[in-house]
């Protein structure tokens, strides 16, 4: 199964093919609906391979870490001989390797993927890339759990071990370190980690085979094993008490069958104990990215505390982010990640939630803030640096803007229309990992106030004023008068676009006066260093 597209690879590269088709059967006349229009035909789940339940049993754990342990060593072999290649020959070597071996593997394992309990228990998806906090991060989790016994951590650890390299520094040099320490061997060294040491799934992953924080999900995932909960956060986090219960509380409190948690949390500084009973911040403004290295993307403007007041069920919100959100755990057979999308840093927030929305999944804030989140990691390595070094400096930047077409190409870019991309197989297998069937794209672009081809963001305001969104009213009774500044109206103008009866009188108003005149200090830094962040990571990439 490894080799089963074989000869034909020549067939994906040049688009005459999918691997879709030849993996399932099928011909170029067969060819998803999805590659050939604008329109997708409706789909039974029976119809979608990943879908579909095998008669063999559940892959072992075991059986998932041997397979990806030796597909990362056979990937730093295929890497190693496009050392001096072009960003296009280090995109064919990944892919073509990817087509022939993981992808593959990846819908055997999507249909033996374990049955899901029904016992409570929480998977809580941690990528760390060289990160000293992720012994604190594990060891907190377990602590601040109201029931430790159903919480199981699936730890990607990507370490350097030689040769190791500092992050940039203020004068924009590098200097040696020692090598990084075990994350997971230190904590089960801890007096918690004795105990639940076992509960701690990892996958390693040397530095040079480090594909950015989207592909490290995307492993982290496969370390799954039939917990009822699903929740994703970063490697340098903190936790509020009983926060595992506080999150199935506020997931089974969210008016939807299928709802998932997110936000920006606060600052890791915020002592979240101190936030009970207060507003917890929402992720509200998207913005077309204008940096060169970015590819007019969509990005995720800080999450702001729209609120006047607390309000116990969790507030509709148009955006999932990656560094924190819980779901019903089905969303991993449902939205899979997807295994060709690597060495990407933006563009994967906007490319799950939209998915995930489609796929009938109702995106909510938390009501209550359970973790914290270190923002400002000044002069720490980042990836992007082991790329510069596995290949040649400066390549990173024109393989992740080429990567970034198989998000453009989703999301409706004209310029990433099929016959406009450069390389038709960066859409390869892209019916496995794209939009849903059960709500079309189209709805939630206007929902959120996105147009791809005139790149402008449209005022929608349902998010800050707290309300549902348009198609939602039947949930407004849920949503107290008087939660944000002032209740609105929402409708569809000429253009086929969402618009407040009130906009005009707003017109000369600035924009964000739904925030609180009152804001504490702290959130001020919250926001200040999420910038600073963002900034630091652009100037450094």
């Amino acid at each position: 199964r490894r080799e089963i597209i074989g000869e034909r690879l020549i067939e994906i590269q040049q688009g005459k093919e999918t691997a879709e088709e030849i993996l399932h059967g099928g011909n170029a006349a067969q060819r998803p609906q999805f590659l050939k229009s604008k329109r997708r035909k409706k789909h039974h789940k029976h119809n979608v391979p990943h879908l579909i339940k095998s008669d063999k049993p559940p892959m072992e754990m075991d059986e998932i870490i041997s397979y990806l342990d030796s597909w990362v060593h056979q990937l730093h072999e295929t890497l190693g001989q496009a050392k001096h290649a072009t960003f296009e020959g280090i995109w064919r070597a990944y892919h073509d390797l990817t087509v022939k071996t993981l992808y593959p593997w990846d819908q055997e394992y999507l249909q033996r993927m374990p049955e899901r309990r029904t016992d409570g228990s929480i998977f809580l998806s941690l990528a760390s890339y060289r990160d000293e906090n992720c012994k604190t991060t594990i060891y907190n989790a377990f602590k601040k759990a109201q029931d430790p016994d159903k919480l199981y951590v699936g730890l990607v650890q990507q370490n350097c071990h030689k040769d190791c390299r500092s992050g940039v520094l203020k004068n924009q040099t590098t200097v040696p370190v020692p090598p990084d320490e075990d994350c997971y061997k230190l904590f089960c060294e801890t007096d918690i980690g004795k105990e639940r040491c076992s509960q701690v799934r990892v996958l390693n992953i040397d530095e040079p085979e480090s594909l950015g924080p989207y592909a490290a999900r995307y492993f982290t995932s496969k370390l799954w094993y039939g917990e009822s909960w699903f929740m994703q956060v970063d490697a340098h986090m903190t936790f509020a008490n009983n926060w595992d219960a506080i999150s199935i509380d506020m997931l089974t409190k969210a008016p939807s069958e299928k709802p998932i948690l997110s936000h920006y949390p606060p600052a890791h500084t915020i002592d979240l104990e101190t936030r009970i009973g207060q507003p917890s911040s929402r992720l509200c403004g998207p913005i077309f990215a204008t940096s060169d290295l970015e590819n007019q993307i969509i990005r995720l403007e800080g999450g702001g505390v729209w609120d006047k007041k607390h309000v116990e069920v969790p507030p509709f919100a148009p955006f999932t982010a990656a560094g924190y959100f819980v779901s019903h755990s089905g969303m991993l057979k449902e939205v899979p990640f997807d295994p060709f999308l690597p060495w990407i840093f933006m563009g994967e927030e906007i490319i799950m939630s939209s998915r995930l929305w489609t796929s009938g999944y109702d995106i909510f804030s938390p009501s209550q803030s359970v973790v914290g989140h270190w923002y400002v990691r000044r002069h720490k390595p980042k990836f992007w640096e082991s790329v510069h070094r596995a290949f040649t400096n400066g390549v990173h930047n024109p393989l992740q803007m080429m990567v970034l077409d198989r998000v453009k190409f989703q999301l409706g870019y004209p310029e990433a229309a099929l016959d406009m991309l450069p390389d038709p197989s960066i859409v390869t297998a892209v019916e496995s990992y794209s939009m849903g069937y059960v709500r079309p794209l189209k709805r939630y672009l206007k929902m959120v106030g996105l147009n791809m081809t005139t790149k402008q963001v449209y005022k929608t305001e349902w998010c800050e004023k707290g309300y549902p969104p348009p198609g939602f009213e039947q949930h407004n009774h849920l949503y107290p008068e008087g939660l944000a500044k002032k209740t609105f109206d929402m409708k569809l103008n000429d253009d086929d676009e969402w618009e407040s009866e009130d906009d005009e009188e707003e017109d000369g108003e600035e924009d964000g006066d739904g925030e609180d005149e009152n804001e504490e200090e702290d959130e001020e830094e919250e926001e200040e260093d999420e910038a600073e962040s963002e900034e630091e990571d652009e100037e450094e990439e």
